[in-house]
This record gives C-alpha cells, sequence and structure tokens, in this order.
C-alpha cells in the first residue's frame, strides 16, 4: 500500500471521529435544552393547575357570600 493512501485513510477515520464527537456533544446540549424546556413546562403547568383551583374557591366563596347576604336581606325584611 502506498504512503499516500495510508495517510488518505487516516485522514478519513480522523475526520469520522471528529464528526462523530461532534454530533455527540451536539446530541447532549440539545438534550439538556430539552430538559430544561420541559422543567419549566412543569412550572407554568402547575400554575395554571394552582389558578384553576384558586378560581374554583372564588366561585364558590362568592356564592357564599351571595346566599350570606341574602339571607341578611330576608332577616332585616322580617325585622322591619
Amino acid at each position: 500500500m502506498s504512503t499516500e493512501i495510508i495517510v488518505a485513510l487516516i485522514a478519513l477515520l480522523g475526520s469520522l471521529g471528529g464528526s462523530f464527537f461532534g454530533v455527540l456533544a451536539s446530541n447532549n446540549k440539545t438534550l439538556y435544552r430539552i430538559e430544561q424546556l420541559e422543567k419549566k413546562v412543569d412550572k407554568h403547568n402547575n400554575v395554571v393547575e394552582r389558578v384553576y383551583k384558586l378560581e374554583q374557591h372564588e366561585a364558590v366563596t362568592d356564592e357564599k357570600i351571595a346566599v350570606a347576604n341574602h339571607r341578611i336581606d330576608d332577616l332585616e325584611k322580617l325585622n322591619s
């Protein structure tokens, strides 16, 4: 085998190895960023769920206040 062919094969192996490790590094970085985005989405979803529960609680409280006001009005009418 001639020297040029050996040098070309070594260069080919170096190029393939460099590309392979570059792809691995890029993949790891992409996976890390996706993981961070998933954490942010989870936090957002938790906030949405908490706001929904607060809105339900507010609706119940508003209804209780309306009922209490109605009872007060009825009592005031009876005493008048």
